[in-house]
């Protein structure tokens, strides 16, 4: 048997051809193959993201089947996806996530990049009562809604970012300054990913007293921040917070860089994605930017699929030729929760499955998943690694660092 993984890209305008109709509750299975299904942006704004998910994806995929694939009712079975893409539009996913379901007998969806996406998707499986498992939509929004077919392996949104203002309490204490006259810059994009982030400092800086002195939103085509880079050159925060996917990180980095503006600390979400480190685009420009991450490589998760996380870090990197970002490896972990919860619910009956899926708790090269009431994973804490010598070293929190912090850029 040839263990061999077949993707489908199928574009707007495509023609799609009738499908095998699927029994109600019954996942999409072709003889010894299960199809899987996701909407990704592999064009628009966010397709830098949706090709690292979408390698995350297909990692997973060709290492279960590799293995021999999930075992269902004393039945080996293969794992394929059927993709689309979204456009990196929110409208165009719902739909083409209900033509996976409808049209294509589709029964079992990964998640698509970003919460906006995530956002606009899920009421489509909740509505079909779809399990969907997803490593890429982090809104907060997403689980206070009552979903019941929707899990998340990664961690909310409102914590990517709080603990760079825990640091800087720290670094404010640690110079003989009151934490309260720590300056804090926001500057976010207006989607529902980053205006989580945003409640998260937000409500980390009302608990230290600090003052917000911009909070401001980014303009929606992520082309220019001057207006805010000119107001932190006025007002010299202590902390610029900066939330706008990889194309607004690598925004923030290289216009920073132009206005020669420096602040004593520089946090953002999306590092990695945007490449920050590649000293042929940015220079050393991105050097002392605390990241969050979902992952770090060098943090002590293993499973018996992928191995320890440095030997997904190094698989990944022999494979595709760069280091895998945090996408990469929590979209891998999605595929690798749902392969387990299928084995478990030993049936493709959907409602099995989801219960299956409630019950997950699994440790992974990715980390600890466990899913709440709400489909939140409960069990992993978020990462904030600093750029020391063009290298991510993790620094926060500290019962998972393998450094510390130097302040100053």
């Amino acid at each position: 048997m040839k263990h061999q993984v077949k993707f489908s890209y199928l574009f707007a305008g495509a023609a799609i051809a009738a499908m095998m109709a699927a029994a109600p509750a019954q996942a999409r299975v072709d003889g010894d193959t299960v199809t899987l299904g996701a909407a990704l942006s592999l064009t628009g704004k966010y397709s830098t993201a949706g090709q690292h998910t979408q390698r995350g994806y297909k990692m997973a995929v060709d290492y279960i089947n590799k293995r021999g694939g999930i075992k269902v009712g004393g039945k080996s079975y293969k794992l394929d996806v059927k993709y689309y893409d979204d456009e990196s539009n929110g409208a165009r996913a719902a739909q083409l996530v209900e033509r996976l379901i409808k049209q294509d007998g589709v029964k079992f969806m990964l998640g698509p990049y970003s919460s906006g996406l995530t956002v606009a998707v899920a009421p489509v499986t909740e509505k079909y009562k779809i399990p969907m498992v997803e490593g890429n939509g982090a809104s907060r929004s997403l689980f206070t809604k009552g979903y019941k077919y929707l899990f998340a392996v990664l961690t909310t949104a409102d914590q990517y970012l709080s603990e760079s203002v825990k640091l800087a309490a720290s670094n404010a204490k640690a110079n003989g300054k009151e934490v309260s006259s720590v300056k804090l810059a926001f500057v976010f994009e207006n989607d529902p990913f980053s205006q989580d982030v945003r409640l998260g400092v937000v409500a980390q800086a009302k608990k230290f007293g600090m003052k917000i002195v911009i909070d401001d939103k980014l303009p929606p085509d992520l082309n220019d921040m001057a207006s805010s880079l000119n107001k932190v050159r006025a007002l010299k925060p202590d902390l610029l917070v900066v939330s706008g996917h990889s194309k607004g990180a690598a925004l923030a980095i290289r216009q920073m860089a132009q206005m020669k503006i420096k602040v004593p600390m520089l946090a953002m979400t999306h590092c990695e994605a945007a490449k920050v480190t590649d000293q042929k685009k940015f220079g050393k420009n991105a050097e002392s930017t605390l990241c969050a991450t979902q992952w770090d490589e060098n943090l002590s998760y293993k499973d018996e699929m992928f191995g320890t996380a440095m030997d997904y870090y190094n698989d990944f990197k022999k494979i595709y030729g760069y280091a895998p970002p945090y996408q990469a490896a929590e979209s891998t972990a999605t595929v690798y929760v749902y392969a387990k919860a299928l084995e478990a619910a030993g049936s493709f009956d959907t409602k099995k499955v989801r219960d299956a899926l409630s019950n997950t708790n699994l440790k992974t090269f990715y980390g600890d998943v466990k899913f709440d009431s709400t489909g939140k994973n409960a069990d992993k804490p978020m990462v904030l690694r600093q750029i020391q010598n063009g290298k991510y070293i993790p620094v926060a929190p500290e019962a998972f660092a393998t450094g510390k912090f130097k302040a100053g850029m």
